[in-house]
């Protein structure tokens, strides 16, 4: 337990900001699980419309240092990698169609 002044006001400024990060990291997760949503629905254009939105979202937050730049490049590359592999899905069954 702090005891000066200054480690009881360093104490209290730690706890808002790690709720404030938490919070940052919540927003990242939901906007990857909204990314994976649209996918698993197979609409290929909420997807895109989705990953631009959730782009903005994933780098904003990387560069606040919330999550580590690297994280943020593989978690777009996957979003993206899924949405290609939807895509791809989708175009031979619309060719026999």
């Amino acid at each position: 337990m702090a005891n000066s002044a200054q480690a009881k006001k360093r104490a209290r400024q730690n706890d808002k900001q790690r709720a404030h990060n938490a919070s940052l990291r919540t927003q990242l997760r939901t906007a990857v699980k909204k990314v994976q949503k649209a996918v698993a629905a197979g609409d290929q254009g909420a997807a895109m419309k989705q990953m631009q939105e959730s782009q903005s979202v994933i780098d904003r937050i990387a560069d606040k240092r919330i999550v580590h730049k690297n994280l943020a490049s593989r978690v777009k590359s996957n979003l993206v990698r899924a949405i290609k592999a939807m895509v791809a899905v989708v175009a031979p069954a619309a060719k026999t169609a």
